[in-house]
């Protein structure tokens, strides 16, 4: 099995032949991501995939934030190429969970809490506590905690 970290350097020497400026230099900043991750720190290490996970997720929210603030900022061309290069880091990432699937975890987690004896708006870090291991890298964080304040005052 090849790990994430040797998928992007196989896929950047593809798109480097292929002369693609757009995924080249997506897949160069987010290899450098991960190698800035392994160096940090006391000790030089290897990223466990979950580690390497984790830094591809961060990349691919910077995009889409850049996206955002160009696009409010009316440079819709460097709008346009964060979007793009978040769509290329999004095909590394696990799929994301849907509205229903996560609001189905949100539920089961509300009532686990509200069993522990934890009710309304001050459940809200039971209610995380239980549902962050369950959708870690499959949801975003912002979308979590909208969720879970959404079941919470409902």
């Amino acid at each position: 099995m090849t790990t994430l970290k040797a998928k992007l350097q196989e896929d950047l020497n593809t798109a480097i032949k292929a002369r693609d400026e757009l995924r080249s230099s997506t897949l160069r900043l987010t290899l450098a991501a991960i190698q800035k991750e392994e160096v940090a720190g006391k000790v030089k290490r290897e990223l466990s995939e979950d580690e390497a996970q984790k830094v591809l997720a961060r990349e691919a929210k910077k995009r889409r934030e850049a996206a955002e603030a160009f696009a409010l900022g009316g440079r819709a061309e460097s709008a346009e190429r964060e979007k793009a290069e978040g769509e290329v880091l999004a095909e590394y990432l696990p799929k994301q969970l849907s509205d229903d699937e996560l609001k189905a975890i949100v539920t089961q987690a509300v009532d686990e809490a509200k069993a522990a004896g934890a009710e309304g708006p001050r459940a809200m870090g039971q209610v995380m506590k239980i549902v962050n291991p369950k959708v870690a890298g499959l949801a975003e964080g912002g979308r979590v905690a909208a969720a879970v304040k959404q079941a919470l005052a409902g």
